[in-house]
């Protein structure tokens, strides 16, 4: 058995039939692989198959080994995605004025916590150049209002480009992407929304659910997609609250779970955990 600290992981998915698991697992260890974790789902509505694989192939061959999977998947008919432990995806951070979300992502990357590097930061204000300077990483001050949303859109897309930026975190940035700027972007981007989707969507949720008087508040992420709040919902938690707690305590709780939701999300995309289908999300976690 060879082991290498490098491994490759698959998404894959397609109509469930019998002997999947064995095939997927056999034609690893043929190839003289390790598995270091497996899992799989089955949606008995759909009756379509989905699983996560992750082994170490013997040293110098996961290029190959990656190809060679990728058509074996694909002749059983399942779509797959292969990625390998060594690939750090470059990430681009999008923010307004809030600034928790955005050095939240900053402090777990700089201990090693996301399998991704930091590209660079885009925002459509100025505030927070210093702290972003502060941790050494490229800041982009792109001004938008309804007349110039188009020029700023492709002013990010020229810096999403020469970052070769694979993911766009959107750290509580206060804009909507048009949908020619997601069809241009070539990559996903993952939003955290102040809201328990799809409850209280769309502005002031804290001000809407104290109006109402709930017993709970949550947060989502979720890619995003051309309909707004509306993309596959990857990560949601919720928090208890009382008739004691005013709006604003209901925003200093939300913001803890604005966070911790999002970093978990990001996490996820990066180690290639999350398959997306039919506007769902199948999370291996």
């Amino acid at each position: 058995m060879n082991l290498t600290s490098e491994t490759a992981s698959a998404l894959l998915y397609g109509p469930d039939k019998q002997g999947l698991v064995a095939q997927v697992s056999g034609w690893i260890f043929k190839h003289g692989g390790n598995i270091i974790h497996a899992d799989q789902h089955r949606d008995a509505e759909e009756g379509i198959f989905f699983q996560r694989v992750e082994w170490a192939p013997p040293p110098s061959e996961i290029e190959t080994q990656m190809a060679e999977f990728t058509a074996m998947a694909q002749e059983l008919g399942m779509k797959v995605r292969v990625s390998r432990s060594s690939k750090k995806p470059n990430v681009a951070i999008f923010v307004s004025r809030a600034a928790h979300c955005f050095h939240d992502i900053i402090l777990r990357w700089k201990t090693g916590e996301f399998n991704g590097e930091i590209a660079c930061v885009i925002s459509n204000h100025d505030s927070l150049r210093e702290a972003t300077e502060g941790y050494n990483l490229p800041f982009f001050h792109i001004p938008i209002d309804p007349k110039n949303k188009l020029e700023a859109e492709k002013e990010q897309l020229e810096i999403l480009k020469n970052h070769k930026v694979d993911l766009v975190i959107l750290a509580r940035y206060m804009q909507i992407l048009s949908a020619g700027m997601l069809e241009k972007m070539g990559c996903p981007a993952i939003n955290i929304h102040h809201s328990f989707l799809p409850a209280f969507a769309g502005a002031r949720p804290y001000h809407q659910a104290y109006q109402r008087g709930v017993k709970i508040i949550g947060v989502t992420a979720h890619y995003v997609s051309a309909e707004l709040d509306g993309g596959p919902i990857i990560q949601q938690e919720v928090t208890h609250v009382n008739h004691r707690h005013g709006v604003s305590d209901l925003m200093r709780k939300g913001r803890d779970l604005e966070k911790a939701v999002l970093a978990q999300a990001v996490r996820w995309h990066l180690e290639n955990r999350i398959l997306v289908y039919n506007n769902k999300t199948v999370v291996f976690d």
